[in-house]
C-alpha cells in the first residue's frame, strides 16, 4: 500500500493521469487548468512544451539503460541486481504519474541514466532507482537493508528527505542539507544521487506552478550547482545553472542565447583561425594535443554582466580555448608555445596544477593577446585532469580500473570537504545557521597561503589569520591570541594574501572574542566562534542560575547543596531538563523563574513542607544595582517604598513593576503564577527613574523654571517632552532619578509650589 507522494515535486496523484473512462469535457478542463498554472507566457511555455517531451521526461526504458550503459561496464550479477531494484521500484510507484503524464518511475530510472553515464557502481544505481521508496511506501531503512544491502539502504535513507513538519520551509530545507550532510560523510554516493535527482527533476521543471518553479530554480542556483562545482563536477554544475537560470528568468535567458547565436556567425572564422594557430604550434614542437574552442555558457555570461557591469559585447570580446595533451609535463611546454605565439597579459596567469583547487581541479590558466588584439583565455590540461574537471569525484568510479591512483586527490579533497561540512554541522546552533555558513563555504574565491612547516592551506579571499587557525584546527582557533604574517606580527583582521606564509601564536587560557565574527570569512570559522561563545554564555547562566535559585531557597533556610537531586528527576521532566546544570542555566537566561523552580523543589524534596506566605512582603530581597539580575520597569518607574511585584523575562532577568501597574494587571490576569512578590532590602542606596505628568499654565520661561525647580530638589533630569493640550495650559512628561518614595514626594511638592502648576501626577502606561 503506498502513501501520498510527497518528495518529487513534479509528481500528481493517479487521479491526475488520464483514463480512457474520462469524457472529454473533463479531459478539456483538466488541459485548461493545467494551461492556465503554466501561464501565460510564451518562455514558460516553452519550458513546459520540453519538460513533456519523452526524451526529457522519460529518456530511458531499462532495457535501453542495460543496452547502453550497464552491459558496458558491469557484470551480469550486478546487472541482476539493478535489475531487481527496478522490479521492486516499479511496483511500488503503481498508479503514481509525474506532472508531466508520466508513469513515476520513469524519474528513478532517467536518475540512474545519468549516474550510469559517469560509470558510477551498481549500489548508485539501485539506491537511485529506489531513491523515493522509503517516503512512499511502508517500507523502511531496514526492511531495504534486507531486500537490498545496508549499503543501498544507507544511500537511499541519506537522499530522503525528512517527513517531520517544520515551522517554515526554510527550516525544511535545512534540515535536509544537514541530513544530507551527515550522510555524505558516511558514504560520498549520496551526494551523487541527490544530484542526478535534482537535476532531472530540473529538466522536467517547466510543468511546475510559477511559485514552485522559482522556489526550486532559487534553491538549485544557491546550492545544488556550486556543490556540483565544489566536488569537480563541471558538466553537471554547467546543465544546473543553465537550467535554473531558464526556468528563474526565461525573458533573459531567452535574449542571452538568442545574442550567443548571432553572435556565433562572426566569431567562427576569427575562433577556427586562432585554434588552427594553436595546434599548428604546438604539434611543431613535437606536442600532440587536442584544441577545443570553448562556448561560454548563458548563466556564466549574465553573472559577469551582473557582477562586473559589463556589456554582453564586453563579455563575449573574450575567446575560450581547451589545450588537452597527454602528460604533465607537456601542459607547461605547452603554455610556452602559446606564450611564444601570442603576447600573454601581465597578472593573469594561475598554476592550478602545482596548487589545485578544492576539488580537485588541476590546470594552467593565461590570457593571452591574439591576432587583432583580441583577448583569449586558454586553459591547458592532461587528459586524466580533463576527466577530472568534467566529472569531479565520479572519476574515481569512471576510471576505477585503470587510473584510481590519479583520482585519489579528487577523492581525498571531496571528504575532506564532506568532513567540514559535518563539523559545520555539529556546531551549528540551528538550521538555518548550518545554511549561512554552508553559502560562505560554496562561494570561495581562493588565497593560498603556507603554514610554517611549508604546507598549502586553501582559504577564500578575503580571509585573515584566525581563518587560517581554525583552518588548521578549532582548538587552534580558539586558543589564538595573535599571528605573524610573513615572520612580521600583524593584526588578526589582516586580509591575507596568496604566497604568504602564516604563523599562529596561542594561550591555554585563550577564548574567542566576538568581535572575530565581523572580520572573519570562513565557514569553519564562523561557527567555531559561535559554538565557543555560546558555551562560555551557557556557563555564565549556570553561574547565575545558581545564584538565584541559592536566594530563593535562602527563604527556607535550604541552598542548592541541601536537595537530594536524585530524587528530584521528576520534577527536571515537568521543566524540560535532565539535569541540574541546565536548569540552572534556564533560570540564568529568563526562561524559568527562580522562586517558582524553588518552590516545586523544596515540595518535592519534602512532602512536610509548607509554601512561604507572600501576602505582602515577598521572598525577593531588591538591593539597587544588581545588574543583570533585576531590572526596573520603565512603564511605571517603581522607586524604593513603592509596594512591588515582578515577574522573569526570558532575555531581561527579573523585571520589577509597581503592584498596581497595567502591565501586571493584564500578567496576573492570565498568568498569575508567574508574578512574584517582592520587598525593598532597607540599604537599597542608587537612583531609580520614574515618570512625572506635570500639566502648567502657559507663560514664557515655565520649562525653564519646572527644570530648576527638580534640579533644585535634587532630582536628576533624563528627558523633558512637552505637550500641547491648549492655548493655555502646556502639560509636561518628565522621566527624573530619585533615591526613593520620600525623596520623589518632595519633589513632587517643590513642583506643586510652582505657581502655574495646576496638577501633577505618576505616570503608568
Amino acid at each position: 500500500m503506498t502513501k501520498p507522494a510527497t518528495s518529487d515535486p513534479t509528481r500528481t496523484k493517479p487521479a491526475d493521469k488520464p483514463t480512457s473512462k474520462e469524457n472529454k469535457s473533463a479531459r478539456k478542463k483538466r488541459s485548461g487548468s493545467a494551461r492556465k498554472q503554466v501561464g501565460d507566457s510564451f518562455f514558460v511555455a516553452q519550458l513546459a512544451s520540453r519538460a513533456r517531451k519523452d526524451k526529457v521526461a522519460a529518456p530511458t526504458s531499462f532495457a535501453q539503460l542495460k543496452a547502453d550503459h550497464l552491459k558496458t561496464y558491469l557484470d551480469e550479477a550486478q546487472i541482476n541486481e539493478v535489475e531487481r531494484a527496478f522490479k521492486y521500484a516499479k511496483k511500488a510507484h503503481k498508479g503514481q504519474y509525474r506532472r508531466t503524464g508520466h508513469p513515476y518511475i520513469t524519474h528513478p530510472l532517467a536518475v540512474a541514466q545519468i549516474l550510469a553515464s559517469m560509470r558510477m557502481d551498481h549500489q548508485s544505481l539501485m539506491a537511485a532507482i529506489l531513491h523515493d521508496v522509503i517516503e512512499d511506501t511502508d517500507v523502511g531503512k531496514k526492511s531495504l537493508g534486507e531486500m537490498f544491502g545496508e549499503d543501498v539502504a544507507e544511500i537511499v535513507d541519506g537522499v530522503s528527505k525528512l517527513s517531520k513538519i517544520f515551522k517554515t520551509r526554510a527550516e525544511a530545507q535545512a534540515e535536509n542539507f544537514q541530513k544530507m550532510a551527515l550522510a555524505m560523510a558516511r558514504d560520498i554516493r549520496v551526494i551523487m544521487v541527490k544530484m542526478a535527482d535534482r537535476l532531472h527533476n530540473m529538466r522536467t521543471i517547466g510543468v511546475m506552478s510559477r511559485e514552485q518553479r522559482k522556489r526550486i530554480a532559487r534553491e538549485t542556483l544557491d546550492f545544488y550547482a556550486p556543490i556540483a562545482n565544489r566536488l569537480g563536477i563541471n558538466h553537471m554544475k554547467v546543465e544546473l545553472e543553465e537550467l535554473g537560470f531558464q526556468a528563474l528568468y526565461p525573458l533573459r535567458a531567452d535574449r542571452i542565447g538568442r545574442a550567443i547565436k548571432a553572435t556565433k556567425g562572426n566569431r567562427k572564422e576569427l575562433m577556427d583561425e586562432v585554434r588552427r594557430s594553436i595546434s599548428r604550434s604546438l604539434m611543431q614542437e613535437g606536442i600532440s594535443a587536442t584544441v577545443i574552442a570553448r562556448e561560454k555558457h548563458e548563466y556564466s555570461i549574465y553573472r559577469k554582466m551582473k557582477a562586473q557591469h559589463k556589456s554582453f559585447e564586453d563579455i563575449m570580446d573574450v575567446f575560450g580555448f581547451r589545450v588537452v595533451v597527454s602528460q604533465a609535463d607537456e601542459c607547461y611546454r605547452a603554455l610556452g608555445v602559446v606564450h611564444n605565439l601570442y603576447k600573454p597579459m601581465a597578472g593573469r596567469f594561475k598554476d592550478y596544477i602545482a596548487i589545485p583547487k578544492a576539488n580537485g581541479y588541476q590546470s594552467l590558466h593565461t590570457t593571452m593577446f591574439s591576432m587583432h588584439g583580441v583577448p583569449i583565455e586558454v586553459q591547458i590540461r592532461t587528459k586524466h585532469m580533463d576527466a577530472v574537471a568534467q566529472n569531479g569525484i565520479a572519476g574515481h568510479w569512471l576510471y576505477k580500473s585503470s587510473q584510481e591512483q590519479d583520482f585519489d586527490t579528487s577523492q581525498r579533497r571531496a571528504r575532506e570537504w564532506v568532513r567540514d561540512l559535518l563539523e559545520l554541522q555539529q556546531r551549528a546552533g540551528n538550521p538555518l545557521e548550518f545554511i549561512e555558513s554552508l553559502k560562505i563555504d560554496l562561494f570561495p574565491d581562493e588565497v593560498y597561503v603556507f603554514t610554517p612547516s611549508g604546507d598549502i592551506m586553501e582559504l577564500p579571499r578575503g580571509a585573515c589569520p584566525v581563518d587560517f587557525a581554525y583552518s588548521v584546527h578549532t582548538g587552534v582557533g580558539n586558543r589564538c591570541v595573535g599571528a605573524k604574517v610573513d615572520g612580521r606580527p600583524a593584526p588578526l583582521s589582516t586580509q591575507l594574501m596568496s604566497g604568504q606564509y602564516v604563523e599562529i601564536m596561542t594561550s591555554p587560557g585563550a577564548k574567542p572574542n566576538a568581535d572575530w565574527l565581523t572580520f572573519v570569512v570562513t565557514g569553519k570559522a564562523r561557527s567555531g566562534i559561535r559554538h565557543a561563545l555560546k558555551s562560555q554564555q551557557e556557563s555564565e547562566a549556570v553561574s547565575l542560575g545558581g545564584t538565584l535559585l541559592n536566594r530563593s531557597l535562602a527563604s527556607s533556610n535550604k541552598s542548592i547543596n541541601d536537595l537530594d537531586f536524585r530524587r528530584l528527576r521528576k520534577v527536571f521532566k515537568e521543566f524540560g531538563v535532565r539535569k541540574l546544570n541546565e536548569l540552572l542555566a534556564a533560570i540564568g537566561r529568563g526562561d524559568q523563574m527562580a522562586y517558582m523552580v524553588a518552590q516545586r523543589l523544596l515540595s518535592a524534596d519534602d512532602p512536610n513542607y509548607e509554601a512561604v506566605s507572600v501576602e505582602h512582603d515577598g521572598p525577593v530581597h531588591l538591593h539597587g544595582g544588581e545588574g543583570l539580575v533585576v531590572k526596573y520597569a520603565r512603564c511605571c518607574g517603581p522607586v524604593p517604598g513603592d509596594a512591588i511585584v515582578g515577574h522573569m523575562t526570558p532575555g531581561r532577568g527579573f523585571v520589577v513593576h509597581i503592584e498596581t501597574c497595567s502591565n501586571m494587571t493584564e500578567i496576573r490576569r492570565r498568568r498569575p503564577s508567574e508574578i512574584i512578590p517582592a520587598r525593598w532590602s532597607s540599604t537599597t542606596q542608587a537612583e531609580f527613574f520614574t515618570s512625572l505628568r506635570i500639566d502648567l499654565k502657559r507663560r514664557k520661561g515655565i520649562v525653564a523654571e519646572l527644570a530648576s525647580t527638580l534640579t533644585d530638589a535634587d532630582a536628576n533630569i533624563e528627558n523633558i517632552i512637552v505637550e500641547e493640550r491648549s492655548a493655555e495650559v502646556a502639560s509636561v512628561v518628565v522621566l527624573i532619578g530619585v533615591r526613593d518614595r520620600t525623596h520623589l514626594a518632595r519633589v513632587m511638592r517643590r513642583v506643586r509650589a510652582i505657581g502655574a502648576t495646576i496638577s501633577i501626577t505618576r505616570t503608568s502606561s
